[in-house]
């Protein structure tokens, strides 16, 4: 991930153009920016298609929004940030409600050789986890995917979200209590 406030001289160039109405230049900046789009996409909806949906959205929102992209922060930053509202905005009017997150960014628990009670456990600590998850408020089930599954700062996250650091912190922590909880509940 790129840090906020720092662009490589490809990207400022690529967004400058494309502020002047270059379609190729916002295209290549597409390339460079949709893996991590999709996969922010992914692990907040946990549907491949929606995600999918989410990241074309985000595409096209970011393009017609880039005329007022001024720079204050990373484009980066920028684009998470239409990402995170594109994605509340399209699971808040679906109805699937069904969400396997987990399955598609691997086994977090696999950690070395797998014996076959080990392989059993990780299977049940990712399907709570996934259902703990799944249970959490939009809201909250951001902080913990921004923060636990991307590996972003508090900075970041109040940055893309437009909160304070310590909202952002406050917040992930609350979270963090209802996951335990609902930790505590599946297991």
């Amino acid at each position: 991930m790129t840090t906020p406030g720092v662009e490589g001289n490809e990207t400022s160039a690529l967004v400058d153009a494309a502020k002047n109405g270059d379609v190729d230049a916002f295209g290549r900046l597409v390339q460079l920016h949709q893996h991590e789009v999709f996969g922010l996409a992914l692990r907040l909806v946990g549907d491949r298609d929606m995600a999918a949906d989410v990241a074309q959205e985000a595409m096209i929102r970011a393009w017609r929004a880039l005329p007022n992209f001024r720079g204050e922060a990373a484009f980066t930053t920028w684009v998470h940030r239409i990402t995170v509202n594109t994605a509340w905005t399209l699971k808040s009017r679906s109805k699937r409600r069904s969400a396997d997150p987990l399955d598609e960014v691997g086994d977090i628990a696999d950690v070395g050789v797998l014996t076959p009670e080990r392989a059993g456990e990780n299977a049940l600590l990712r399907d709570a986890l996934r259902s703990a998850l799944a249970r959490l408020p939009e809201t909250h089930r951001t902080l913990v995917v921004l923060k636990d599954v991307e590996g972003w700062t508090h900075g970041e996250i109040a940055e893309t979200l437009g909160i304070s650091i310590t909202a952002a912190k406050v917040r992930l922590h609350r979270a963090h209590v209802k996951l335990r909880g609902y930790l505590k509940e599946e297991m």
